[in-house]
């Protein structure tokens, strides 16, 4: 929690108590369902917290705005970001019903007004958002034909609506076709853990 908040002095006390929050909660859950990995739960902070709010250091979601997480698994990016953004609006979606039932509990202690979570597929889900977020659910190409015709129209934040995934490792295979459509942004120059030296944003604007 230190760390975050060195990352993010602008957090409010209630923000900083429903991240602190956070620990307690995943372990307690864990025991029973496993939605974090046992070797991770104790970098859940670093792994998973901070990891999730890197989003939040590329753009700044203004009040209103809708966002979906695709194959949200125990809630990240989603929850982090809802935490941080209390004003915008989050659509939680995973398709393994025992991650959705940790995303709902943790959610409803937290008092989180501005969460759903649903089990269910993203081709199933008829609505449009303002911008999808993701934890490298598949390959960026994959993801893209998941989500195509799901994102709405519309600037009314600093960057045009679109899609904001967050991804590790060697994918430059992955994102070649759309080089010149999409802006990567290295975590490393946000965060100076380790953990984030080959981690990045990648932003791609809705259709």
């Amino acid at each position: 929690m230190e760390r975050i908040v060195s990352y993010f002095p602008q957090l409010t006390l209630l923000q900083q108590e429903q991240l602190a929050r956070l620990g307690q909660l995943y372990r307690e859950w864990n025991e029973k369902i496993n939605v974090i990995s046992r070797k991770d739960i104790d970098a859940l902070y670093v792994h998973h917290v901070l990891h999730s709010l890197a989003i939040a250091k590329v753009i700044s979601f203004r009040p209103g705005t809708r966002v979906m997480d695709v194959g949200t698994g125990g809630g990240f990016p989603g929850i982090p970001l809802s935490i941080f953004f209390p004003k915008s609006e989050f659509y939680l979606i995973d398709s393994i019903a025992k991650k959705i039932k940790v995303v709902n509990e943790v959610v409803a202690v937290l008092g989180l007004k501005n969460v759903q979570a649903e089990q269910r597929r993203v081709e199933t889900v008829p609505e449009k958002f303002d911008f999808i977020v993701s934890r490298a659910v598949t390959a960026f190409p994959d993801f893209l034909k998941l989500i195509r015709n799901k994102i709405r129209p519309g600037k009314e934040n600093e960057l045009p609506n679109g899609v904001l995934y967050l991804k590790g490792g060697d994918f430059e295979n992955e994102i070649q076709p759309y080089r010149d459509k999409i802006r990567i942004y290295a975590i490393s120059d946000f965060f100076s853990e380790d953990f984030f030296e080959t981690k990045k944003v990648i932003y791609m604007q809705g259709k």
